[in-house]
């Protein structure tokens, strides 16, 4: 029988911390595959990959490529896929066993009952490493629980509440439908990741459990406010694919997944521009000018409507004396939510 999960584990010089993501995943057995996908690790994460594979034969699949970056190991996921279900789950993060096993438990039900779904959803946690503390981003009350539905059962979305890679497990045939291919060697990919698919799901599932635990607060992590603007121009790539991709709302024809796709790219946008503009170089505010003619020129009505206030966010506003105001907005929204 057709396995029903399919966990792509990207891993680059993962060695510390692999073991404890694997084993998180293995409780599934016969149900799940899991591909440990080392891009081009230099330490010994091809060893460890093998050994896995070894010991768990059937459940768990060295993948070993030259480096691709993150992108390029979920790509290698997607197209190795044999799992009914697709969920990526970084090396450095875990699953809980309770959450994994209800999950598990649901999507063979629907199998039995031939009631798919194109996305099943989950609270995901944040794992802070600095103070040991935790919380969770959970879709109560913003999300139907518990059954099948559709985006115009869908309530409004919080600032804090974007369905991002950690929440989503995507239905494999999604991810093919939509051509999904992600950029290699280029970090944030997981937005596209969360983002690209969405037009093509149609039937949705959400269980209130905290499945995904995201391990965040190490100086070197690519969600880290140094990192981020050292690596700004993959933030800008990844941003600018983000706009190609779709004319909101012209493209989607449901207002509400519209709607809610126009306030994740406004928050994108957000955090480039943040980004951008905490630097303090020349260099990188005229990067910052490009990105919205750039954004002005491709899809003008949709840049106002992002530009004015996407979820309430002013992503651009005109004059270098609002930098103030969008630095201090940034640091009070981090010290609440803590994604960084």
């Amino acid at each position: 029988m057709r396995k029903i999960l399919t966990f792509a584990v990207p891993c680059y010089n993962s060695e510390s911390y692999m073991r404890k993501c694997i084993d998180s995943l293995l409780p599934g057995g016969s149900s799940v595959e899991i591909l440990i996908i080392d891009d081009g690790s230099t330490d010994s994460t091809p060893q460890i990959a093998d050994e896995y594979e070894a010991r768990y034969p059937g459940l768990c699949r060295a993948i070993h490529q030259e480096n691709k970056g993150h992108g390029g190991a979920v790509n290698t996921g997607i197209e190795n896929a044999s799992g009914m279900y697709f969920k990526v789950v970084d090396s450095d993060d875990w699953v809980d066993y309770d959450s994994y096993m209800k999950i598990l438990d649901r999507l063979e039900i629907m199998r039995t009952q031939r009631q798919y779904t194109d996305i099943f959803i989950a609270n995901y946690v944040y794992e802070h490493v600095n103070d040991g503390k935790s919380h969770t981003i959970g879709y109560k009350h913003v999300l139907p629980e518990d059954r099948l539905f559709g985006w115009s059962e869908t309530r409004h979305f919080r600032v804090d509440q974007n369905l991002l890679m950690h929440a989503v497990i995507y239905r494999t045939k999604v991810l093919h439908d939509c051509n999904l291919k992600l950029p290699e060697h280029t970090f944030y990919v997981d937005n596209l990741f969360a983002y690209i698919p969405l037009p093509f799901v149609s039937r949705m599932y959400y269980m209130d459990v905290d499945f995904y635990r995201y391990f965040i607060g190490r100086d070197d992590q690519s969600v880290n406010e140094k990192v981020m603007i050292g690596r700004i121009d993959q933030q800008i790539r990844v941003n600018k694919i983000m706009i190609d991709a779709y004319c909101l709302p012209k493209d989607v024809s449901n207002r509400h997944l519209a709607r809610y796709m126009l306030n994740y790219l406004a928050m994108i946008c957000f955090i480039t521009s943040v980004m951008l503009i905490i630097s303090g170089t020349e260099e990188n505010l005229a990067k910052r000018k490009e990105l919205w003619q750039y954004f002005r020129k491709k899809y003008p009505s949709m840049y106002w409507r992002v530009r004015l206030g996407g979820r309430g966010i002013i992503s651009n506003p005109p004059g270098k004396i609002a930098y103030g105001v969008i630095k201090r907005g940034y640091r009070m929204a981090r010290k609440i939510y803590k994604f960084n």
